[in-house]
């Protein structure tokens, strides 16, 4: 039965794409810029795999940083540290944003659209110009220094626009259907909100948070400005480090460790799609329930 419903759906796509040679070139279109990008992409990974996995060695992993070792243990560890801490400040405050620019202001505001206009503005800003305002900001004029802290503020501005968009359109998503029902029952706006509204855009928001930690990881110019490239793991908030992408700037510049920081490009991506993987299944939980 299935393969004869498959059948009929591609003998009335034959005879659409017959009747209008535009769509099936379009089609075909599409198709290879989908496997473009796949190629691309599978390209990018193996590389970096073929390139870094033969020089992943325990000394790499080593808990100290020296120059016969090159230890990327310091870097990694940091890396947490700073997706964590810079979530923490970027994600209440994008995802209050946004529940106040969608739930509490008035549809067609003003400030709404002032908002949304100065989110993708920020979203469109180089790095390495958020690194040059955390340095004169977060590092000189409060007198942060060179530190964990520093690079955290400068990287949670970073995302907050991402998180505060993509946010903004998993609650526009949810439809004005649940709101109504929760409102008949005599639910106010904060409960709806916070038991029928959140819990539906939950994967969407997660998407955004996901987004943002990519950025997070793969960051290094504006990290370069505000946390500095000490290749030790920070003790306070207040210490200057360096995370897995400055890790592989700092190593690759010196010309003498370019098989290490291949092998770090390993670690780092395996990180990403782990970090990636658990948010996922962390979404699938949330939805469920």
């Amino acid at each position: 039965m299935t393969k004869q419903i498959n059948t009929t759906t591609w003998q009335q796509r034959i005879r659409s794409y017959s009747r209008h040679p535009g769509s099936l070139i379009l089609f075909l279109l599409v198709c290879l810029a989908a496997l473009i990008t796949a190629a691309a992409l599978l390209f990018v990974v193996g590389y970096i795999l073929v390139k870094g996995i033969p020089h992943l060695t325990p000394s790499l992993f080593e808990w100290k940083y020296t120059t016969e070792n090159v230890s990327l243990m310091p870097a990694l560890i940091n890396t947490l540290f700073m997706t964590v801490l810079a979530l923490l400040f970027a994600v209440p405050v994008g995802i209050g944003a946004a529940i106040y620019l969608t739930e509490y202001a008035g549809r067609g505001n003003k400030l709404v659209n002032l908002v949304r206009i100065t989110a993708e503005t920020l979203s469109g800003i180089p790095s390495i110009v958020y690194g040059l305002f955390g340095s004169l900001f977060f590092v000189k004029a409060l007198h942060m220094g060179l530190s964990l802290l520093s690079g955290a503020l400068t990287l949670a501005i970073m995302i907050l626009p991402l998180i505060m968009r993509t946010t903004e359109e998993a609650l526009l998503a949810v439809p004005d259907s649940y709101r109504e029902g929760s409102f008949g029952l005599g639910a106010g706006r904060l409960r709806t909100v916070a038991r029928v509204v959140l819990p539906s855009a939950i994967p969407g928001i997660l998407s955004g948070v996901i987004l943002g930690i990519g950025r997070i990881v793969g960051e290094s110019a504006a990290l370069i400005f505000t946390a500095g490239t000490v290749a030790e793991v920070a003790n306070s908030l207040f210490d200057s480090t360096r995370t897995l992408a400055v890790h592989m700037y700092s190593i690759s510049g010196e010309g003498l460790y370019l098989d290490e920081t291949y092998a770090t490009a390993v670690v780092l991506l395996v990180v990403v799609i782990a970090i990636n993987a658990l948010s996922s299944v962390v979404a699938k939980k949330l939805s469920k329930n």
